[in-house]
């Protein structure tokens, strides 16, 4: 017997972005404080990249910063967003993936992405234009050997020989593959039944091709006999809220331009002046591409997404330092307490509640204050 529908997720995407001058040692502290906060304020994922060179994604592996992650958290699940596959032998990876399923008690996701930082190729002697079809060679192999199967397959950067897997999944855990601008994130999610984590949803752009790459995906997969559903489909979109709309982009100033400027310079992006915080703030919000604002900003931007997509399963904020720590973690608190209960569900039964209650007027306190009167006169008569 079911009793809930399928209410709407939370989580995050983290790079992570942070100021390349904090200090390593911070920057991981605070990147494992946001997942325990996360999971205290019952956030349902964290998603944690792979990154080589830039100076401001400073994880290498992620699978090495969730097997930390599992052990201080209980609830939150835990996704590779994404693993780099083209970078690795396939045949490891599955392997770790398996490792880290059976650790974390099937709270870990498998997330894939052919690369994004062109340096992060060129420093191990690959061209960032093979990686594409190296990762559709990757996920050829590593899907089989998740089912079990033996496999043999030689290409041009890996050879398997009669391989197999020694351990087996341990839980049927979430597959998902990074969709940008490109077809190409929707092409593989068809092709291989695999949810989508589009990273520039609320790109002026990215937006608007929503609905095309659901399209793509559900095309791909009727033609390799899959069936795609929109509980798979998680969508990005940067977000720092406060209290109020002026308290949010004085927090901003601390890190969003240097940090936008960064990501302008390996993902293709219209000219910005990012030399003028305020101005920047404006646009980004006027453009729909952020939120800078109030917890009633947030939520249009999460009404709107349902709109231009038609629905999806999970909504993911941004992990990026445009704030300093302590402003993210409120930012964090702000968006459970007054976003996340207006979409999973848990608002509205509330509401109705609180709302029966108050439309009888006072009856209830003079019904209430009308027994106590009763019981005080039977007790002073002997009565009781």
């Amino acid at each position: 017997m079911k009793f809930t529908n399928d209410p709407m997720k939370f989580g995050i995407f983290m790079g992570p972005y942070h100021k390349p001058d904090l200090n390593p040692i911070v920057a991981f502290e605070q990147d494992m404080q946001t997942v325990i906060n996360l999971d205290r304020l019952g956030y349902d994922e964290a998603w944690i990249g792979e990154h080589h060179s830039g100076g401001v994604e400073t994880i290498a592996c992620p699978e090495l910063f969730i097997a930390a992650a599992a052990q201080h958290t209980k609830h939150i699940k835990l996704g590779t967003g994404a693993i780099t596959v083209p970078y690795h032998h396939p045949f490891q990876v599955a392997e770790r993936i398996v490792q880290l399923d059976y650790m974390t008690r099937g709270r870990m996701m498998f997330g894939v992405a052919p690369g994004q930082l062109v340096q992060d190729a060129t420093m191990i002697g690959q061209h960032p234009k093979d990686n594409r079809r190296r990762l559709h060679e990757a996920l050829d192999v590593m899907i089989p050997l998740f089912k079990g199967e033996t496999v043999t397959q030689k290409t041009d950067w890996f050879e398997l020989k009669d391989a197999s897997l020694q351990l087996l999944p341990y839980s049927d855990f979430d597959m998902a593959t990074v969709s940008v601008i490109s077809p190409s994130g929707p092409l593989i999610a068809g092709k291989y039944g695999m949810g989508m984590l589009s990273v520039a949803a609320t790109h002026p752009v990215g937006i608007e091709q929503l609905l095309e790459h659901w399209d793509i995906a559900q095309a791909e997969a009727k033609k390799a006999g899959h069936v795609l559903d929109r509980s798979s489909w998680r969508l990005m979109g940067p977000m720092h809220i406060a209290e109020t709309f002026e308290k949010a982009r004085d927090e901003v100033r601390y890190g969003m331009c240097m940090l936008e400027d960064y990501r302008a310079h390996i993902n293709p992006a219209d000219a910005m002046d990012w030399s003028d915080s305020d101005r920047a703030v404006d646009i980004l919000n006027e453009s729909g591409a952020a939120v800078i604002g109030t917890p009633a900003m947030a939520r249009a931007q999460i009404e709107r997404l349902i709109a231009k997509s038609g629905g999806f399963g999970t909504y993911m904020l941004m992990g990026v330092d445009w704030a300093q720590h302590p402003a993210q973690l409120n930012s964090q608190r702000l968006f459970a307490e007054e976003v996340i209960p207006y979409f999973n569900g848990t608002r509205a039964p509330l509401r109705r509640s609180f709302d029966a209650v108050m439309g009888t007027g006072y009856e209830g306190a003079e019904i209430t204050a009308a027994a106590q009167a009763a019981m005080a006169a039977a007790y002073k008569a002997g009565k009781v």
